[in-house]
């Protein structure tokens, strides 16, 4: 038993192991695109008026009663001439959204905007439905896709669609930025992560001519693309990366644009990210089911971009070695003593700790490129990067759960993300009717972990392992931080007037 629990830590270390070597080259790939870049003189096309296409934007929302408004405003202010551009409000709404949408759109349509109010017979595939449905009845060669909480800039659709001179380029996608990245502990961290994500990763991938992902809005496809593909599927919580993989596998060509911005809004309250994080995770997990196999078995993919994809889809996984690691380290701590003669296993498994070494790279190299100032930078990186990986951590639980279900087939119901329409330190977020309600009771298994890494950390004390106690001061910061801001940001909300959470 005690070699087995050697073994499965060998293992875990041992898939990050590799999975950092992958994240490796994304770094290396995208330093050498950003040289490419600054090498070449590059001049933006500008597409005349005669040149511009006929598109579409597509807004699927449901019951956003806080941002529906400003989005529907922010896209009709788009520099593009009325003829050529058609506006799909998909509204699955629910609530007294419908009533403000509808109002909304008629002053625009006074305007001369070819703008719709369009509600589905029966709300069928959650977003993915939503932009079936839509996509069936639009006139436009491109569509572009939004979700409530984004605020294009008036240039995004003149901006992007120069990229789609290749026939065969099926997407273009933007780089997601963050209108209140500065709100809170909680913000800013999201923002550290999710923007490693949309330099190194984005970028890393296409500049390789591997698959990348649609990032669900804030992007423009060619129509064709989507049917050619399949269209849109809503048997996975994450249609857009399904559909980004499909089109691929049937050589669509992708083009990722770091410089081309789309301000959003981050989830501001821990339950209302938790959602997300489900959701995402688990979609994930579930396109590898539907889509890993057809990547390794194509034969218009090469080796190297098959690696990549593989890691990619799984990326999630990480989550299931991480708790892995995290459960097994109170046991590691009381076996080591007794059986010496596997301590090979331990030591060979500190090679893989080079990993945390390339996970710090990975985000100093997005956090900092090009960028003035970098010893500042490094003062505001040093406590960003730890809370970052304590949250992370202290996720585990929540992600990996999601991971399995996806991994077995398990369905649930697509939770679509509270939106606040939060700009500003002093917003108040409390009233919003969407919060979450209630707390899981995977809330309190994560407080029983917060306190079983707090044991583990005595134990440590105690047997003198130095060596696993920087990973438990992780995950007691992590637990303890997510499980506390749970019950806090629950209680803040737990006053407000209940609502449906499903899109």
């Amino acid at each position: 038993m005690s070699l087995t629990v050697l073994i499965i830590f060998a293992l875990c270390m041992g898939f990050i192991f590799v999975y950092s070597l992958v994240q490796l080259s994304l770094i290396i790939n995208y330093v050498r695109s950003k040289k490419a870049t600054a090498s070449k003189e590059t001049s933006k096309k500008v597409l005349s008026e005669d040149e511009l296409p006929v598109l579409t934007v597509q807004l699927p929302v449901y019951n956003e009663l806080y941002v529906v408004e400003r989005l529907i405003e922010c896209v009709c202010e788009f520099d593009y001439p009325k003829s050529k551009l058609e506006i799909q409000v998909l509204d699955d709404s629910t609530d007294e959204s419908i009533e403000i949408i509808a109002n909304k759109v008629k002053v625009f349509q006074l305007q001369g905007f070819d703008i719709q109010h369009i509600r589905r017979p029966e709300r069928i595939g959650y977003k993915a439905g939503a932009l079936k449905y839509g996509t069936a009845l639009c006139k436009g060669e491109f569509i572009a896709i939004f979700d409530a909480d984004f605020l294009p800039n008036r240039d995004f659709l003149k901006t992007a669609l120069p990229h789609f001179s290749d026939d065969n380029v099926g997407v273009v996608q933007s780089k997601w930025e963050y209108t209140n990245a500065d709100y809170s502990f909680l913000t800013k961290v999201q923002a550290f992560g999710l923007n490693a994500h949309f330099s190194i990763e984005q970028v890393g991938r296409n500049y390789g001519d591997h698959f990348i992902n649609f990032n669900g809005t804030a992007g423009i496809w060619r129509k064709t693309c989507i049917e050619d593909a399949g269209g849109w599927h809503s048997d996975t919580l994450t249609e857009d990366l399904d559909l980004s993989y499909r089109a691929q596998l049937k050589n669509w060509k992708f083009i990722y644009r770091e410089e081309i911005g789309s301000p959003s809004e981050l989830p501001v309250e821990i339950n209302a990210l938790k959602a997300q994080q489900f959701r995402w995770t688990k979609g994930a997990a579930e396109c590898v089911r539907k889509n890993l196999f057809k990547v390794l078995r194509a034969k218009n993919v090469n080796l190297k971009t098959k690696i990549h994809a593989s890691f990619h889809l799984m990326n999630s996984s990480i989550f299931l070695f991480i708790l892995t690691l995290s459960l097994l380290s109170l046991p590691l701590i009381l076996v080591k003593p007794l059986y010496p003669e596997f301590d090979f296993i331990l030591k060979l498994s500190a090679i893989f700790m080079i990993s945390w070494v390339i996970l710090g790279l990975f985000y100093w190299v997005s956090y900092s490129y090009n960028k003035q100032n970098k010893m500042q930078l490094l003062g505001s990186f040093i406590w960003k990067f730890p809370l970052f990986l304590s949250i992370s951590m202290g996720l585990g639980l929540h992600n990996a759960l999601a991971v399995f279900e996806g991994y077995i087939g398990k369905k649930s119901p697509f939770i679509r993300t509270p939106k606040f329409n939060i700009q500003e330190k002093g917003d108040k977020w409390e009233n919003n009717k969407y919060n979450v309600k209630k707390v899981g009771i995977l809330t309190y298994f994560e407080g029983i972990l917060f306190l079983y890494f707090v044991f583990a950390f005595e134990k440590a004390i105690e047997y003198a392992d130095y060596g696993m106690m920087p990973l438990l001061l992780f995950l007691i910061v992590g637990y303890g931080v997510v499980f506390f801001s749970s019950i806090f940001h629950w209680k803040k909300s737990s006053k407000t007037v209940s609502y449906g959470q499903a899109f």
